[in-house]
């Protein structure tokens, strides 16, 4: 298990390149499994998520090869499904949540697919039910093997149909279109999620000679193809890392330059950093944020305390609700955090409070911060990463506290940001990896 040793409360100057979107990449690597042809894919992030699922694909007998830093090659042509059953499939697939996003391709192409319970973050409960229940409508039988404890799904023939989804779920909304693309027939998709990725795949897709109406909408129509051909994607830029920067910047008393990125690529994200105080500013193809002494957090217009709540696109990401919250710790006034979607994500707020900060956990879903204006300073301390996001939030609040703190499980950081650490040196950050 590795480690960051942070010495904190040095300012950061310079500028950054996010990383291309990890969300996105794993629906789009997954899709790589509709088509025979080549695919390539550039702007791909070197994060551990993204290369254990990039090493399943060649497992099952894609031909993959690195052209690039960060452009891949995809061509599915001869696939062993045999390796659905293998040990070294189990392994990596139930240590990947998005590994489920292979079933929608390998049902279009192959009319079958096996997947394990997957794994992921532990941040509450993440059922599976919109992926199954959307995929049953399109005539998938699922049966659940208890022994092996691994689902296996079979079509004859994949059937349009009518669907409501009981969650705008990203990954379930990405599953059923990827199965939907080759279905006989249409399929309408109501309540589908609408978000930036699922707008990326869907331009690929009909790229590849799909034919999907309604795109960044809640409602896409699917009227199925018989096969798709090969196409070549360019990922957009991590919008969750931006928003980290964003928070590490205000939280440092930084200015950092957030290179090729348009704020309005961000949805109402930049707004909701604006509620804290944080100043954001378009640079020409790049974000400034400036050094900041402090930053004041809004009141609603009737006075009352401010709240911040994440919402499917276009509200507030869930991903983002742990950098705002520690940039919270450190602002004028108070804010109410209300994590909707799950429930043990907030849960890593005992390490802000021992390092000094003022939260009050109401309970599983919201905390109350009550900032300290820059008056009280963090205290370095020793913590362990709980999952990917409350992880980066420790380590800016690492980076604006006083002494030296010490994030052990930084495997978990490393799943969704890519080389991190010495990012953060080119910045003048005072950040080690210790083995």
């Amino acid at each position: 298990m590795a480690s960051f040793k942070i010495v904190g409360g040095k300012p950061l100057q310079g500028s950054i390149c996010p990383q291309g979107a990890k969300n996105e990449a794993l629906q789009i690597v997954c899709a790589t499994l509709l088509t025979s042809d080549e695919v390539v894919i550039n702007n791909v992030p070197d994060i551990s998520d993204v290369n254990r699922l990039i090493e399943l694909i060649a497992g099952l007998g894609a031909k993959v090869e690195r052209l690039s830093e960060e452009s891949y090659s995809f061509k599915a042509e001869n696939l062993n499904l045999d390796y659905l059953y293998s040990d070294d499939f189990t392994q990596k697939a139930t240590s990947l949540r998005g590994s489920i996003m292979i079933l929608g391709p390998l049902l279009a192409r192959y009319g079958k697919g096996v997947i394990p319970q997957p794994g992921g973050d532990k941040i509450g409960r993440r059922r599976l039910d919109t992926h199954f229940n959307g995929l049953e409508r399109l005539g998938v039988n699922f049966n659940y093997d208890e022994v092996a404890r691994r689902f296996e799904v079979s079509v004859d023939k994949l059937k349009g149909s009518s669907m409501l989804l009981d969650e705008a779920s990203i990954t379930g909304t990405a599953n059923i279109l990827m199965a939907a693309v080759m279905a006989e027939g249409t399929t309408t998709i109501f309540n589908a999620a609408c978000e930036p990725y699922i707008v990326q795949l869907s331009k690929m897709l009909n790229r590849m000679g799909a034919k999907i109406n309604g795109i960044g909408s809640n409602l896409l129509t699917i009227e199925g193809v018989s096969s798709l051909k090969g196409t070549t994607h360019t990922l957009l830029a991590d919008m969750i890392e931006v928003g980290s920067f964003i928070g590490m910047a205000a939280m440092t008393h930084s200015e950092i330059t957030i290179e090729n990125v348009q704020l309005e690529d961000l949805g109402i994200i930049p707004q909701v950093f604006r509620k804290l105080g944080v100043q954001v500013e378009q640079k020409g193809k790049d974000i400034l944020v400036p050094n900041q002494d402090n930053y004041s957090i809004e009141t609603f217009i009737d006075g009352s305390i401010m709240t911040i709540a994440d919402a499917p696109w276009p509200g507030f990401t869930p991903d983002l609700i742990s950098i705002v919250l520690v940039v919270a710790t450190q602002a004028n006034g108070s804010v109410l955090i209300h994590q909707k979607m799950f429930e043990s994500r907030l849960f890593f707020v005992d390490k802000l409070i021992d390092m000094g900060a003022r939260i009050i956990l109401c309970d599983p879903h919201r905390a109350t911060v009550v900032g300290l204006g820059g008056s009280q300073p963090l205290r370095g301390i020793s913590m362990t990463s709980p999952d990917i996001r409350a992880g980066v939030a420790l380590l800016i609040a690492a980076l604006s506290a006083e002494g030296t703190s010490i994030i052990n499980n930084i495997e978990q950081i490393d799943r969704g940001y890519q080389h991190i650490g010495e990012r953060l040196r080119n910045l003048g950050a005072d950040i080690v990896r210790i083995p």
